[in-house]
């Protein structure tokens, strides 16, 4: 009952009165990130959701596109910029996922929708992550997010699916909330973020073999 009526149901209502709510502030900050980035405010990405639909998410766009001389993006960490950094530092770089919620891609809690290329390195457990729409917040964000290793990461992401409940939902929500407050949300810096998941995987393949 919950997890089929109840919980989208909430996710359209509330995403859509914290859009109008938001309204004003999601307007300064895209104006400000238009003039920093010195172009698009939003970073708009194709991810796998529910049953491993792909859908396009919508985020605050936290780095610039400036290019080397051969044409190639810098590090990350040269274009992430200082109004960036605080953004991401407040999760505000999420809000636009808002929309998302409202177009029933997302929902407010749920694994997060990682990038497409790692579809296949997921075993068989792990595919569980997308028998429920992914969220702006989940059990792996409130228990360490970028500084969990994949395997404990996904192994979050499946409990969750296992265990969904309302319950769960209002306590990862209020957990969530707390970490935001406190300025813990995560690393912020991107060169501090974890291995990409298909290389990890296919370096554990190789080393195994």
């Amino acid at each position: 009952m919950y997890r089929k009526y109840l919980k989208p149901f909430g996710d359209r209502i509330f995403s859509l009165v914290l859009l109008l709510f938001l309204f004003p502030i999601l307007l300064v900050i895209s104006i400000f990130l238009w003039i920093t980035n010195r172009g698009m405010p939003f970073f708009i990405q194709e991810r796998p959701g529910f049953h491993g639909e792909i859908f396009k998410i919508i985020k605050f766009k936290t780095m610039t596109d400036e290019r080397d001389k051969d044409g190639s993006l810098l590090p990350d960490h040269q274009r992430l910029t200082l109004l960036g950094r605080i953004v991401r530092k407040t999760s505000a770089d999420e809000l636009p996922q808002l929309v998302n919620i409202l177009k029933g891609e997302m929902s407010f809690i749920g694994p997060r929708p990682l990038i497409p290329e790692y579809l296949p390195f997921y075993t068989k457990e792990e595919q569980l992550r997308h028998d429920v729409k992914p969220g702006i917040s989940g059990l792996a964000q409130i228990n360490g997010r970028n500084t969990l290793g994949w395997n404990e990461r996904l192994a979050y992401d499946v409990e969750y699916v296992k265990t969904l409940s309302f319950k769960n939902d209002i306590w990862i929500v209020l957990k969530s909330v707390a970490i935001i407050l406190s300025f813990k949300s995560g690393h912020i810096d991107p060169m501090a973020n974890i291995k990409d998941l298909s290389k990890e995987r296919k370096d554990s393949v190789f080393s195994n073999s």
